[in-house]
C-alpha cells in the first residue's frame, strides 16, 4: 500500500510503499479516507511529544476518517503502530472507532475532531463549565482557538473573551461567538490593563493554547485583579508560544487560581473518546466553522511543514 512513511524519528515523511496491515481479533483494518496534519501528529512523528514512543519506520497520523470492512463510515483515533492514519489502510481497535453522523463529510470530520476535542474536553471534563460562565480563550486566532470560541458558546458560555496576534482573524471572531477580543501585540502595560479589566468583571475559565509570555501575564493579572477567593480554572492546552513560563509563587498563594492541564494523560481515554463523539455529533447542528485544505496524500512531502495557521490541512486518501 501507499503511505506517508517516517523512516527515522525526527525526519519528514516520504510517500512510499509500506506493508499492508492485516486485521486481527478486536482490531479492524480501516480503509482511510482522510487524516489531518496536526501539531500533535508532527510532534509525535518527531519523537518530541510526551506521548511519543521510540520506533523505527512508521506511518504518522494519530487519527482520521475511513471505512470499516462492512462500509460503515467512522472516525478513528490512535491506530495501532506502526500503522498511522496517513496511509491507504491502518489498524484500529474497535473501541477507537466512532461512527460518523450522516451529514458530516469525511474531510470536515478529520479536521474538527482533535481541535474540537481539545476545547470540548477542557471545558467539560476539566473545567466543568456551567451555563452562563465567562470563558477566556488565549490564542483564539489559530484553527483550534477559533473552534474553541464556537464550542464555548455552544456549550453555554455566557461571555467569551478571545485573545490573539492576528488582527485580521481577531476581527472575525465576533461572528463566531466572541464577545470581547484582545490583541496580544499591544504594549505590555496596555495588555495587562486589558486583562485586568476582564478579570475584574469576572472570568471563570481560561483556555490557554499559547503558554509563554501571554500566559504569564494572564496569571499575574488574574491574581491582581480578580475578585478575592473566587476560583478561576486556568486550563493549559497548547504551548505555541513556548514550553516554559516564570510563575511567581505569590500568584498561587494570593488567588484562587486552579491551574491544570488538559490532554492525553490528564483525562481518561474513554472520556477523550466520548468528547470526540460529542464534538462530531454537534458539528453540523452547532454550525461549527473550520477552514480546511484537502491535499492528496501523495503530496505529503511538500506539505508536511504546513504551519496550520490559516486552515487545517487534511490529507485525502480514498
Amino acid at each position: 500500500m501507499k503511505a506517508a512513511l517516517v523512516k527515522e524519528p525526527g525526519t519528514a515523511p516520504v510517500y512510499a510503499d509500506f506493508i499492508e496491515p492485516v486485521a486481527t481479533e478486536g482490531i479492524e483494518r480501516i480503509t482511510v479516507q482522510a487524516s489531518a496534519l496536526s501539531q500533535v501528529t508532527k510532534s509525535r512523528a518527531s519523537g518530541k511529544h510526551y506521548s511519543s514512543s521510540a520506533q523505527s519506520a512508521f506511518v504518522p497520523g494519530i487519527d482520521g476518517t475511513g471505512l470499516r470492512a462492512d462500509g460503515t463510515r467512522v472516525y478513528f483515533v490512535l491506530p495501532e503502530a506502526p500503522y498511522g492514519g496517513m496511509a491507504e489502510y491502518c489498524l484500529v481497535k474497535t473501541a477507537h472507532c466512532i461512527p460518523l453522523p450522516e451529514t458530516l463529510d469525511a474531510v470536515s470530520a478529520a479536521a474538527i475532531a482533535i481541535p474540537g476535542m481539545s476545547a470540548w474536553a477542557a471545558l467539560q471534563e476539566r473545567g466543568r463549565l456551567l451555563k452562563g460562565e465567562t470563558v477566556l480563550i488565549n490564542g483564539a486566532t489559530g484553527v483550534s482557538g477559533r473552534l474553541a470560541v464556537q464550542i464555548a458558546k455552544y456549550l453555554g458560555a455566557g461571555k467569551v473573551i478571545a485573545t490573539g496576534r492576528n488582527t485580521a482573524v481577531l476581527d472575525t471572531l465576533h461572528a463566531l461567538g466572541a464577545d470581547v477580543t484582545i490583541h496580544l501585540l499591544q504594549e505590555q502595560a496596555a495588555l495587562e490593563h486589558a486583562f485586568q479589566q476582564q478579570f475584574q468583571q469576572g472570568v471563570d475559565i481560561v483556555l490557554d493554547y499559547l503558554w509563554g509570555e501571554s500566559a504569564e501575564l494572564l496569571l499575574v493579572s488574574a491574581a491582581r485583579a480578580a475578585p478575592e477567593a473566587v476560583p478561576i480554572r486556568f486550563i493549559q492546552i497548547g504551548a505555541a508560544s513556548g514550553s516554559d513560563i516564570n510563575l511567581p509563587s505569590a500568584v498561587l498563594r494570593s488567588s484562587s487560581i486552579e491551574l491544570m492541564g488538559s490532554g492525553i494523560g490528564s483525562i481518561p481515554m474513554p472520556r477523550i473518546f466520548e468528547s470526540i463523539r460529542q464534538v462530531l455529533e454537534a458539528a453540523v447542528p452547532g454550525g461549527f466553522v473550520i477552514a480546511t485544505k484537502p491535499v492528496p496524500l501523495s503530496e505529503v512531502e511538500s506539505h508536511w511543514a504546513n504551519d496550520e495557521s490559516a486552515a487545517r490541512l487534511v490529507f485525502t486518501v480514498a
